[in-house]
């Protein structure tokens, strides 16, 4: 199967395509019964595999071993992987670039970010000047083969940020994102000045860009939407909720024939799906 076609497919159709955060198996295996595509997301895979922050502590093969075991379990969903800026250095980006497409990788974002690098939404971001990055995106470009590849811009500054999208879409990348962008104006302002390249928005719960639907990010010209840490934060609260109601309930646990409870079958039914062998009992999942 062509992953990079798929999903450059999804993205040139009507609407607004969206792409879920994931952060570990189990919430792909749930993320899986409601959407087809995924976000593997930097910030959820940092704090779901180190307990750290999105700084910059991700170790490529860490990433790689685990979108391997994500295409096994879910061998028809679009997987849009965050390899930050590449790892640092220009020959590192490509190899792991062409790892990432032999295991099934759908397409990756490279991001125009130097060290110490942050979040998207977080302040203090810095830039690699523009050539430097374009060389490296172009030495990237040039090693894929059907892979999708978005170029992303981490400019805070106004004029920057048209000029970095404006360059970026002059290039051979599938997709334009510019991160943490802080209103409705400016996703217009973007949207212009990268003509018909497809246009990524990055959604994160608390980040600087504004929250819209899909249809009102459809109407905005936006091509596809990632969704990074709704599971991630979900668990957060589900998890912290859970344990204070162990707590109150002095160890004693919730019956698990309540509604909407899950239990040891429930879980372990979701998980038999990921199964290689039980792929053609897969229900298909709902975009």
């Amino acid at each position: 199967m062509l992953y990079g076609n798929a999903l450059r497919k999804a993205i040139s159709s009507s609407g607004t395509t969206p792409l879920i955060g994931i952060y570990d198996m189990y919430s792909a295996s749930i993320a899986a019964q409601h959407y087809n595509g995924f976000f593997v997301s930097g910030f959820g895979f940092a704090a779901s595999h180190y307990g750290l922050p999105d700084i910059g502590f991700i170790a490529w093969p860490d990433m790689l071993a685990f979108v391997e075991r994500l295409r096994l379990a879910f061998p028809e969903h679009h997987l849009l992987v965050d390899i930050d800026d590449g790892y640092v250095d220009p020959e590192v980006a490509c190899h792991v670039v062409q790892r990432l497409e032999r295991t099934g990788a759908s397409g990756v974002i490279l991001e125009d970010q130097r060290r110490p690098r942050r979040c998207g939404h977080a302040d203090g971001k810095l830039t690699l000047p523009l050539e430097e990055y374009l060389e490296k995106l172009q030495l990237v470009l040039s090693s894929r083969k059907d892979m999708v590849v978005v170029a992303r811009t981490d400019a805070t500054e106004e004029p920057e940020i048209l000029r970095r999208a404006a360059a970026l879409a002059e290039t051979d990348a599938d997709v334009v994102l510019v991160d943490g962008v802080r209103s409705v104006e400016w996703i217009r302002k973007v949207r212009k000045v990268i003509g018909d390249k497809p246009l990524l928005f990055n959604q994160i719960a608390g980040g600087k860009s504004p929250r819209l639907s899909l249809s009102e990010l459809s109407g905005l010209g936006v091509d596809v939407a990632i969704y990074s840490t709704p599971c991630l934060f979900a668990a957060h609260g589900a998890i912290d909720g859970a344990l204070s109601d162990l707590k109150t309930a002095d160890g004693r646990l919730p019956d698990s024939r309540e509604a909407a409870a899950i239990g040891v079958k429930g879980a372990t039914e979701l998980l038999e799906k990921n199964i290689s062998r039980h792929h053609g009992h897969r229900q298909p999942a709902r975009v």
